[in-house]
């Protein structure tokens, strides 16, 4: 249902919204419009969708698509985060995803938790002011709730709360473009402390494989940066190209890039295994396990065979 903006009441001691994602989301709802609506509860006040709100603000709008939630509907979507947390592999970005949502129901069910209100009521007390805060033992923060819903530490849920604040929405969506990539935590958090601009032409690169490790295209301040074959410059050409939301058609010149550069990868993975690390795994192969990489070699220099074929006979087509 559409509800007045300005019948929406927002909590005094709320975190701010972000400019940068404010900005993002301008651009974005003014393309294709408000996909996700707030959720507010009865009374109007706002639970979850902060940003949106303050774009359409900005955008001129004088109301806006809302979801009204009451406290037993928050209580059971949280119940649902906590099993598909649990239960299902989830990418680092979904997983951040739903933990930002597990803290937006949480501390509009549990106001007392917020750490701007605990703070404020222990500063109180330390000053001998009486102050009710309604802090029950049950009402532990967001991060030691979470914590002990998933079987980790609560510096652990920090650390991703703080990673998935500093991650862009077009950093994000980079990698809801590119599924099958498994994003480290490492580099997530890497990510994070990037600039905006930056940081997703760091996140096509990975999501992509040209690099595996952010410290390949920008490393972190005072470390020596991480030995690349290939140049800044060509690395942020390749970005360009791969940018799922772009749809730019490459030139022979960056096909032939892009197809060298995978030769090399290969090459390069190859001569690993000249390593003395391997000696005696390959010595002690069996006969179906030589086997079994001889089959592997034929099928990749059968599928690199047929490439070329077709392209000779203009039948280039997509993989199924």
């Amino acid at each position: 249902m559409k509800i007045a903006i300005s019948e929406i009441k927002i909590n005094l001691g709320r975190r701010e919204a972000s400019l940068n994602g404010i900005n993002e989301l301008i651009r974005s709802i003014s393309e294709v419009g408000l996909l996700n609506p707030i959720t507010v509860d009865p009374d109007y006040t706002l639970i979850a969708g902060l940003h949106r709100l303050e774009a359409a603000k900005r955008l001129g709008w004088t109301e806006i698509e809302c979801m009204v939630c009451g406290l037993e509907g928050l209580q059971a979507e949280l119940a649902e985060i906590d099993e598909n947390v649990v239960r299902t592999a989830l990418s680092t970005i979904e997983y951040g995803e739903l933990l930002e949502r597990r803290k937006e129901i949480y501390e509009s069910l549990y106001p007392e938790t917020k750490a701007g209100v605990a703070q404020a009521a222990g500063m109180n007390r330390a000053v001998g002011k009486h102050v009710t805060d309604k802090m029950s033992p049950r009402s532990k923060s967001f991060a030691q709730d979470t914590a002990a819903k998933l079987g980790v530490s609560a510096r652990t849920v920090e650390r991703t709360m703080q990673t998935m604040k500093g991650l862009t929405q077009e950093t994000r969506d980079v990698f809801h473009n590119f599924p099958n990539y498994k994003l480290s935590q490492s580099n997530a958090a890497k990510l994070s402390r990037l600039e905006p601009a930056k940081q997703k032409t760091a996140a096509i690169l990975l999501a992509s494989g040209q690099i595996r490790s952010v410290d390949e295209y920008e490393p972190e301040q005072g470390k020596s940066p991480r030995k690349s074959k290939q140049s800044k410059e060509f690395l942020e050409s390749i970005a360009e190209l791969k940018d799922p939301t772009k749809h730019i058609l490459a030139d022979s010149e960056l096909f032939f890039s892009d197809y060298r550069a995978m030769i090399h990868e290969i090459q390069r993975r190859m001569d690993s295994f000249h390593e003395p690390y391997y000696e005696d795994a390959i010595s002690s192969l069996s006969q179906s396990e030589i086997a079994e990489l001889e089959s592997l070699a034929d099928s990749c220099c059968e599928m690199m065979q047929d490439f070329v074929k077709q392209v000779k006979e203009g039948k280039w087509q997509r993989p199924d």
